[in-house]
């Protein structure tokens, strides 16, 4: 791939004149003068390309990355073992290259991997159906919220306030637009509020939207938030963390209606904050709602099997007022990363890294709690993230800790001010033994 292209008047002028135009500022004639920008960008001056690298070099060099730090911050962003062979394979041209496979005949292989991974979601979820992935877990969220509603004719969503924060902006805004109300349910020992759940059902809600395990990390218990929802003929909406479904029972075996969740933890880097890829599976009852785009199996002629773009309710593909959603991406290399790591390890290499996340984390939560300097903040049932209350200021601890290249974990004041000194902590399978009694031994003094 080219840095730059080069081009000279002539070829400029030349490329102008196919186009119908004289000049580069003819490009611009639409954008109103007023909003223009009349002088030269506030740039330092040019240097070599040799300097360039150099500056670039020392300024990525500024930052924290996991190679050389140990991470225990999840909130929504986990450090799981990336397998090599990923980069290798989602490297290849024919996949970061390709676009919307919106002619098969052309697209079998990028139409079959996408089948893959839509079978795949199914199968951990326990859904009938799956699309071909969203932007993220929060905007699969708001979309399962928005679908509910159009589902059920009804205005409004219950919400956790265990949820995701920032999943819980993404669904307010999407709502917020579209003339759906959001009412929030509180927690008890860090799950829903079951009574304060029942209190807030109404003949409007369309769905009861949940996260387990939630942000705090504990386990929802499920089959009684779901049974709640249908005696009063709303969805259930779970999203969830895909590597816990290698333990816990699926969503679907506990009634849920439509499950959505964040796949960055399916063989996604973390990569500062993304991109990500989020996954919607819902009942065979709603897959005509479904938002995005949907690969299914067919035959061709002669009776082969293949792969096309099916049941395409995008606005792209039909009026815009009969579109169930307006995404307009799904992410397929990032879907694609999830397939191939779901491939790699398979139903047991999931199983053994779900419970070494589960073991590593209680350990950790306990050799914390022996150190005298933390208490519970919670008792119910947890995965991978767990969350203590500690006396010293949690900022000032993660400051401490990343001097000695620890990433401590979130501070839940941030965005819970009743939980002042909650510290969330994660512990994935890469964590080993001595990385944990080191975290310890350093905030244990």
């Amino acid at each position: 791939m080219s840095r730059y292209i080069s081009n000279t008047p002539e070829q400029q002028l030349e490329m102008l004149a196919d186009i119908g135009l004289k000049t580069i500022e003819d490009l611009f004639q639409d954008i109103p003068e007023q909003v223009r920008l009349r002088r030269d960008l506030d740039l330092p001056p040019a240097v070599s390309e040799t300097e360039l690298i150099k500056l670039m070099r020392d300024k990525a060099q500024q930052n924290c990355h996991l190679d050389e730090y140990t991470c225990f911050l999840g909130a929504g962003a986990y450090d799981h073992f990336v397998p090599s062979v990923i980069d290798q394979l989602i490297s290849r041209q024919e996949f970061y290259t390709a676009y919307t496979p919106y002619q098969p005949e052309i697209s079998q292989g990028t139409l079959q991997s996408i089948f893959e991974y839509q079978t795949m979601i199914c199968e951990l979820t326990g859904m009938d159906v799956s699309n071909a992935s969203m932007y993220d877990g929060a905007s699969a969220l708001a979309e399962a919220a928005l679908m509910a509603c159009q589902a059920t004719r009804r205005s409004q969503v219950l919400v956790a306030k265990s949820v995701h924060p920032e999943s819980k902006e993404v669904v307010n805004t999407y709502c917020r637009f579209r003339g759906v109300s959001v009412e929030e349910i509180g927690y008890s020992n860090g799950q829903v509020d079951i009574e304060g759940l029942e209190e807030k059902l109404t003949p409007d809600t369309a769905a009861v939207l949940v996260q387990s395990p939630n942000f705090f990390g504990i386990i929802e218990s499920l089959q009684e938030i779901g049974d709640l929802a249908h005696r009063n003929k709303s969805l259930f909406i779970v999203s969830v963390d895909p590597i816990s479904l290698a333990l816990l029972k699926s969503p679907g075996e506990l009634g849920a209606d439509i499950v959505v969740g964040e796949g960055q933890a399916l063989g996604n880097a973390i990569s500062f904050g993304g991109p990500y890829l989020g996954f919607f599976a819902a009942t065979e009852k709603l897959m005509r709602k479904m938002p995005g785009r949907i690969v299914g199996q067919t035959k061709d002629k002669f009776g082969n099997r293949g792969f096309v773009l099916t049941i395409q309710t995008r606005e792209q593909h039909i009026r815009r007022e009969k579109a169930t959603s307006n995404i307009c991406s799904n992410q397929a290399l990032n879907a694609l990363t999830a397939t191939i790591y779901l491939t790699l390890l398979g139903k047991k290499g999931l199983q053994e890294v779900a419970n070494l996340c589960l073991q590593k984390s209680h350990y950790a939560y306990k050799e914390l709690l022996n150190t005298g300097k933390y208490s519970p903040l919670f008792t119910a049932p947890f995965f991978k993230e767990f969350a203590v209350k500690s006396a010293v200021p949690v900022d000032e601890l993660n400051k401490q800790l990343l001097a000695e290249k620890v990433i401590g974990g979130y501070p839940l004041e941030r965005s819970y001010p009743e939980l002042a000194g909650g510290w969330l902590i994660a512990v994935t399978e890469k964590r080993t033994k001595e990385e944990i009694d080191s975290l310890v031994r350093k905030v244990g003094k």
